[in-house]
């Protein structure tokens, strides 16, 4: 009898930067696909929920010699000592090894934060209320993703939803393997500038291995040695040696405002 051994994959992103406009379309296809409820009126930047966040970054220099580029920052999808999955005591963080996607698991989860701590990106959000939605938002929230309680931290999946619907459509058609076309997350599908490039990183023939690998691209904090999953792309000498910068309190609102 003939076995068919699933395909493993190891699905990332590489960013230009240089291309974003920091429209912010990334953060409401994310916000709409993966039913995050909208701000509440007591929620700020600490207690607010978002599964994507867009940071302004200036290279600190004077007019005529100022630039400043758009950050989009996420769940990095650490492949190596993945800090949230290594503090989390009810093991609510887990890495699929079919596709290399560190997923969360809500049911688990205690709401320790722990995980919010571990992460260096900063890319965790503790969902602080229940979701309120309007009847006209009731009816338009993603069957495919469950809304999430309160007491339970959140992140990006690469809107597991959509992989979901991929593989079950591979299935239909006897195969294992997702055709790409039917798997793109939901911030790369509505970015207007294509400035996100998603798919395989383990197909170097694959366009977001090629861009990984050009000399230009780079990871945040790469010196921790968690493998992120998640590049980014610049031409600027500055903004690539801003990812390893550690930065003081001093310069936060600069970096991050």
């Amino acid at each position: 009898m003939e076995t068919t051994i699933e395909k493993v994959y190891k699905f990332g992103m590489v960013i230009d930067l240089d291309k974003c406009n920091g429209c912010g379309a990334c953060t409401v296809a994310c916000a709409v696909e993966n039913n995050i409820p909208p701000a509440l009126e007591k929620m700020n930047k600490r207690n607010g929920l978002t599964w994507l966040n867009i940071s302004t970054v200036s290279n600190g220099e004077q007019f005529p010699k100022s630039e400043s580029v758009f950050v989009p920052m996420f769940c990095q999808q650490c492949e190596k000592e993945t800090p949230c999955m290594t503090v989390c005591p009810q093991n609510a963080v887990d890495i699929d090894p079919s596709t290399g996607i560190v997923g969360q698991v809500p049911q688990r989860c205690l709401g320790c934060r722990y995980c919010m701590t571990a992460c260096p990106y900063h890319a965790r959000y503790f969902n602080w209320w229940d979701p309120e939605w309007t009847e006209g938002m009731k009816q338009q929230l993603n069957p495919d993703v469950a809304p999430r309680m309160r007491g339970v931290v959140e992140k990006c999946n690469f809107c597991h939803g959509r992989l979901h619907a991929a593989k079950q459509k591979a299935a239909s058609q006897g195969s294992r393997e997702i055709d790409p076309v039917d798997y793109v997350p939901a911030c790369v599908e509505s970015c207007s500038n294509k400035a996100i490039t998603f798919g395989d990183l383990n197909d170097t023939t694959s366009p977001v291995a090629q861009a990984a690998r050009d000399e230009n691209s780079f990871r945040f904090l790469s010196r921790l040695g968690t493998e992120p999953k998640v590049y980014y792309h610049s031409a600027k000498k500055w903004v690539r040696a801003m990812a390893e910068k550690s930065l003081t309190r001093s310069h936060q609102e600069e970096f991050h405002g």
